[in-house]
């Protein structure tokens, strides 16, 4: 059985401080902070490319906002993503008609050739795996996504050629 609920810890990361300075500049040239969060936080996960607990820390701060509001719009928005996520993301359905057809399968699959659990980002950071709930294109179960790219009726036999596509 495969682990599609990841590593859920709160750490601390090395993030390069000049990306906080061109945050910084981002911040400042608004007209006002008031009804900008959402600007801000995308323009945030765009330099850091995810947004752990720091940098929501950082943006509360900046905008003179509680970290809780900032916390409730990253988790709302499933666009936001706390986690780094690899050049290249992976995510499986796991919905009903996908796990039937071996989604859990295909799981296990990618996590063997990748060396990293669900949640987790490869060391050479071009692949991140995650599941979803449902993508919607049932006829096609199981989906695969890597990145914007969709692959349809995946069998575990094709996950070396589906990394091979982005490696």
């Amino acid at each position: 059985m495969s682990n599609c609920q990841g590593t859920n810890s709160q750490q601390q990361y090395d993030l390069p401080e000049h990306l906080f300075g061109e945050l910084d500049a981002f911040i400042d040239s608004l007209p006002t902070m008031e009804g900008h969060l959402v600007t801000v936080l995308h323009k945030a996960q765009s330099l850091f490319g995810f947004l752990p607990e720091q940098i929501q820390q950082y943006v509360a701060d900046r905008m003179n906002i509680p970290v809780v509001h900032v916390y409730g719009v990253v988790s709302f928005y499933t666009f936001f993503t706390m986690k780094p996520k690899g050049k290249n993301p992976i995510a499986i359905c796991m919905g009903t008609a996908c796990f039937v057809k071996g989604a859990n399968k295909v799981v296990e699959a990618f996590m063997q050739q990748l060396q990293v659990e669900v949640g987790e980002v490869t060391p050479d950071g071009l692949f991140s795996i995650d599941c979803l709930r449902c993508v919607g294109a049932c006829a096609l179960a199981p989906i695969v996504l890597v990145g914007e790219k969709v692959y349809g009726n995946v069998t575990t036999d094709q996950v070396k050629d589906i990394i091979a596509d982005f490696a």
